[in-house]
């Protein structure tokens, strides 16, 4: 019935992260703070979908169209429908994306630049850290996860079903 695929953790999701973390950090340089890995493929023990999801923290505002411009020369384009205060988006021109030079074909990312004082970049690292020290709430979102990539229809629904935990978790964790 779905076409959602929940994997076991994976190590390589980390070591992919770490690589795609060098190629940023050259490529935008002093244009970005840091680079963070979210959501639940930067949680240990964690199942997820195999798409990293990634926020390159920058000062504020005003380096958009540097950060922008630095990155369609690696590969991505601005996604401004999916983007909002604090947190522009970006989508892959292809599966090489970024451009390295090596022509190496990447896993599945979504690439977020955020604002380092942003509301979105401030809920993805306190969930993140939530999971990341409390065992018992991985397990529990494990399984939600699970339960609904099963059920769900479709994407929007499997989203929508995972609300309730986020938010949860989220009062909790920025409280």
């Amino acid at each position: 019935m779905s076409s959602i695929e929940i994997c076991e953790f994976d190590d390589h999701w980390t070591e992919t992260f770490l690589s795609l973390r060098k190629v940023f950090e050259g490529s935008l340089g002093d244009l970005m703070i840091r680079v963070e890995h979210v959501g639940s493929t930067a949680v240990k023990g964690l199942g997820a979908k195999p798409i990293l999801d990634i926020d390159v923290v920058v000062e504020n505002d005003c380096v958009l169209p540097a950060v922008s411009h630095a990155l369609e020369q690696i590969g991505y384009f601005h996604q401004e429908e999916w983007s909002f205060e604090g947190r522009e988006s970006f989508g892959r021109q292809d599966h090489f994306t970024p451009w390295d030079g090596h022509k190496k074909n990447w896993m599945d990312h979504h690439l977020y630049v955020c604002t380092k004082d942003s509301l979105e970049l401030a809920r993805h690292l306190a969930f993140r850290d939530y999971l990341r020290s409390n065992p018992e709430a991985v397990a529990e979102y494990d399984k939600t996860k699970r339960r609904l990539a099963e059920n769900s229809t479709d994407r929007a629904e499997y989203t929508k079903g995972k609300t309730d935990f986020i938010t949860k978790i989220l009062d909790k964790s920025m409280s």
